[in-house]
């Protein structure tokens, strides 16, 4: 069970939600990320404007209401990035919560509080989302376990949307058999086959750092040895991963605009200059292009599941390096931000689950190494983490 405590600098709400029945929770504590809903509570969005203008919620959001049912505990609700639309992790109005294994380095956001709580042993597993990465860098940033499930799996009623047709609940755990748990809670359908075969994208691993792919390999060889090889090969093909990442881009931002856009329009919040240049450049995004994308978009999605068929799982960096520093100019960031997105934007095209595990470290911060499976096979992924030793 975590500590009540908090070193992480992750939590805006400190309250407790006792269990609404037993089950495979029993005895965890969980943070929530403020873009699910708490009854009685105001969902902020990491947003004080957005928070100001609307109400507090009926109900708990559905994946709330599954930990709960399961035995959790919740204790909290934990900083976002502000509308959920960055990866860093450095909220300009709630701070930035700590990374335990780096406090020089951002933790990664948007689901920064959730995996600061996490990395910092407040708590022994938290619910974050996951639309173009939210969790998966996260988790490599700051040296924890972290799934993105299969798109539609989990229930999302109650979560406040950005761009649905990516938008998934995501969580942190230190251990795999925490993981397991609680994918088994919001119900997540059981193994049906373990992988057998071994995909390692040419491409992916060549986005990555020299030092990063060194600190990875130790892994990979492990991974190596317990599947059969798969052929090396890029898996976005000709295309190369910085059109699968501009597709992204375009798709993603058009959405969160149709999402926020008029009530950014209307009610004029005072949103950080860098989450308002995202939405400015979303806000100029034609019907024409974001059309065009959506089509580009159902090439990739059938080029990836193509690759990676029901027997195979691929590994690659999660990320491109370590976390970047904290307090950094956004220009600074961008093109870390830029390269990340290569990697991240993989899983979100086809809806597949992902899982980041803590795999070395490199200049005092941690990387992740990810595995990625077909549809539905979030739950063998955790199995596999397991295995491997997590």
């Amino acid at each position: 069970m975590g500590s009540l405590d908090d070193p992480s600098g992750a939590f805006l709400e400190r309250f407790v939600l006792e269990p609404t029945g037993p089950g495979v929770l029993d005895g965890l504590d969980f943070a929530v990320k403020d873009i699910f809903d708490i009854a009685g509570r105001v969902t902020g969005c990491g947003s004080p404007s957005w928070a100001r203008s609307h109400q507090p919620a009926a109900d708990h959001a559905a994946p709330v209401q599954a930990l709960l049912a399961a035995g959790g505990r919740a204790v909290g609700k934990v900083v976002s990035d502000e509308m959920a639309f960055s990866l860093m992790g450095e909220n300009r109005h709630y701070g930035t919560p700590r990374n335990a294994a780096d406090p020089r380095r951002v933790p990664g956001g948007s689901s920064s509080g959730s995996v600061a709580a996490v990395a910092g042993g407040v708590v022994d597993f938290a619910l974050g989302s996951d639309t173009g990465g939210s969790v998966r860098a996260p988790a490599s940033f700051c040296g924890v376990l972290g799934i993105r499930p299969s798109h539609g799996a989990i229930p999302m009623k109650g979560t406040t949307p950005f761009a649905p047709s990516y938008d998934t609940p995501g969580w942190f755990a230190r251990e795999a058999a925490v993981m397991a748990r609680v994918g088994e809670a919001l119900g997540l359908p059981p193994i049906a086959a373990m992988p057998s075969r071994l995909l390692l994208p040419t491409d992916a691993w060549a986005v990555a750092s020299t030092d990063a792919v060194a600190a990875l390999t130790p892994l990979r060889t492990r991974l190596e040895e317990m599947l059969d090889p798969a052929d090396a090969s890029p898996i976005a093909g000709d295309e190369g991963l910085a059109a699968w990442r501009d597709c992204f881009r375009i798709c993603q931002c058009a959405e969160g605009w149709a999402q926020h856009g008029a009530w950014i329009t209307e009610a004029r919040p005072n949103l950080a200059p860098n989450v308002a240049n995202r939405f400015d450049y979303a806000a100029g995004i034609s019907g024409a292009d974001w059309s065009d994308a959506c089509a580009r978009r159902e090439r990739i999605e059938a080029d990836i599941l193509a690759a990676i068929p029901v027997n195979t799982v691929a590994a690659f960096p999660t990320v491109p390096g370590p976390a970047p520093f904290r307090g950094r100019p956004d220009a600074e960031t961008d093109g870390f931000r830029n390269n990340a997105h290569r990697l991240l934007c993989i899983a979100g095209h086809a809806g597949l689950p992902q899982i980041s595990l803590p795999a070395g470290v490199v200049d005092g911060g941690p990387v992740g190494l990810s595995l990625m499976g077909p549809p539905g096979s979030d739950m063998s992924l955790i199995a596999l983490t397991a295995e491997l030793g997590f």
